[in-house]
Parts: structure tokens; sequence; C-alpha cells
């Protein structure tokens, strides 16, 4: 079962670099996360709505956390997503968001 883990971070809570436990987290998931990548800061997002009438600066949602990167896991359930989400270092500092794919 394929899930969108999106990363989100919170501004109001810095991760020192002793915090950032990425590549081994990077290195455990090996096997299990299928790709992903950092995005760029929220500065940069672009949202388009009603089929481009209306295009802002900026996320889509106004809150304190803003999605700063993804991956892709192929996991056997959510509980095993949850618990390789759990170990990012973001889980620490801001949320992460599991979403499974639409499997027809």
């Amino acid at each position: 079962m394929r899930f969108l883990m999106l990363v989100c971070a919170d501004d109001s809570r810095q991760m020192t670099e002793a915090d950032n436990t990425v590549e081994s987290w990077l290195a455990e998931t090996a096997g299990r996360r299928l790709e992903g990548h950092q995005l760029c800061g929220k500065e940069d997002a672009t949202t388009v709505r009603g089929h481009g009438a209306l295009i802002t600066d900026g996320p889509f949602a106004d809150t304190k956390e803003w999605v700063a990167g993804y991956d892709v896991l192929d996991c056997a359930s959510l509980e095993e997503a949850v618990a390789i989400a759990a170990k990012h270092p973001l889980a620490h500092f801001g949320a992460i968001e599991l979403r499974p794919f639409w499997e027809e």
C-alpha cells in the first residue's frame, strides 16, 4: 500500500542541527521510501483556484504549519507507515500527514 507522506514544518519550533536526523531516517526507510524531496519555502508557493481565475501567492491554508517536503512510502499497513513517519525528524518539530494513494 502506497502512502503520500506530507512533511510539515512549523516556524514557531526550530530544529537544531543536532536534531536533524534525516540521514539516519533515510537509511532506516530504505526499501519502504520510494521517493521524496524537500520543497522550497512557503513564500515560493502559488495557489490556483477556479481553473486559474484566482491565483495567489502563498500556500492554500493560512496556518503556522506548511508543507516542507514529501515522501512516497510503500508499506504493508497504515500502522507501518505511522511507525516510519513517527521517526522522521520533523515529526518532533512539525507534523506529518499520511494519505493512502487512491487504489482502483
